[in-house]
């Protein structure tokens, strides 16, 4: 017997095939994504890698990033959400978020 096709969700955000987690694009954006918040919040992160990507397409792409950064010497993860729209060239930081565990995610989170 087949199995079944899994179909997209128009809207739903999916996993982005594994050539765009290790593209020029996905790097700019966790590269944009570090520059803003850094900005927003005064902070000094600095990026490091992207280590998982989803997307969403709405009017544009919504990406979801998985971003490795160093703070103090140290490597932390970070959740980051970018609107873009290329053909207007916009592009937009929604959210940035460390990855903390469950007992400190509370005081950790910081939302741009």
């Amino acid at each position: 017997m087949a199995e079944p096709e899994t179909k997209a969700v128009v809207g739903g955000i999916t996993d982005a095939p594994e050539a765009k987690e290790n593209s020029l694009l996905t790097e700019e954006l966790g590269r944009y994504a570090i520059d803003e918040y850094n900005k927003k919040s005064n902070a000094l992160l600095e990026f490091s890698s992207v280590v998982s990507v989803k997307e969403q397409v709405v009017s544009g792409t919504i990406y979801y990033l998985t971003i490795e950064a160093v703070e103090s010497g140290e490597k932390k993860l970070y959740q980051a959400k970018v609107w873009v729209k290329p053909w207007i060239n916009f592009k937009e930081l929604q959210d940035f978020k460390p990855i903390a565990d469950s007992d400190a995610a509370s005081t950790a989170t910081a939302t741009v």
